[in-house]
């Protein structure tokens, strides 16, 4: 092996071992931040190459979405949705129904002797979320006392609601035309 001798004073030996040490930091440092360069520029190239794809797929996406209301699925979407809402009103309204021979049998449950109907009209009604039947009757009562024994049967049903007899029903004592209005639900 090549052994030399150094034949430099201690303060020239000191210079070049710290000028030797400031050449390995430079080197380093060089390294580091070429290394942190060459990162930086994959990085770049990564969300260069993300970017295009997310521009070449919003491109497909709009034209899929072009396409399709084009296609008019758009359209039968929508007549899909009005035919759903017309379905559920319906199904709604089975849910809710009063079968009207059900409210004539009631009624006639409640008609006392010496009172007769001459005319029956109903109509059906949705206020508030409250839905049912307006039901208006009209007849003949031979006395008061009849007339009040048919207000009171039709007040103790449960069925019937917001009974009312106008005052003009009470003027006569007998041979009554009589009109009464009341809500089913």
């Amino acid at each position: 092996m090549n052994n030399m001798i150094n034949l430099l004073p201690p303060l020239e030996k000191d210079k070049t071992l710290l000028e030797s040490k400031r050449r390995l930091i430079i080197i380093f440092w060089t390294l580091v931040l070429f290394s942190i360069f060459c990162f930086i520029l994959v990085l770049l190239s990564i969300k260069f190459y993300i970017q295009g794809q997310v521009d070449s797929q919003r491109i497909v996406f709009n034209t899929a979405e072009i396409e399709f209301e084009k296609s008019g699925a758009q359209s039968l979407h929508k007549e899909i949705n009005s035919v759903n809402l017309k379905l559920d009103k319906l199904n709604d309204f089975y849910q809710n129904k009063v079968y009207i021979t059900e409210i004539l049998e009631k009624i006639s449950t409640t008609l006392p002797q010496g009172l007769h109907l001459n005319d029956l009209s109903s109509s059906g009604f949705s206020v508030d979320g409250e839905s049912g039947f307006r039901v208006s009757l009209s007849g003949f009562a031979s006395n008061r006392e009849v007339l009040f024994d048919f207000k009171k049967n039709l007040e103790k049903d449960k069925s019937f609601k917001q009974v009312y007899f106008p005052p003009i029903n009470w003027v006569k004592p007998v041979d009554i035309d009589f009109v009464v209005t009341f809500k089913v639900d």
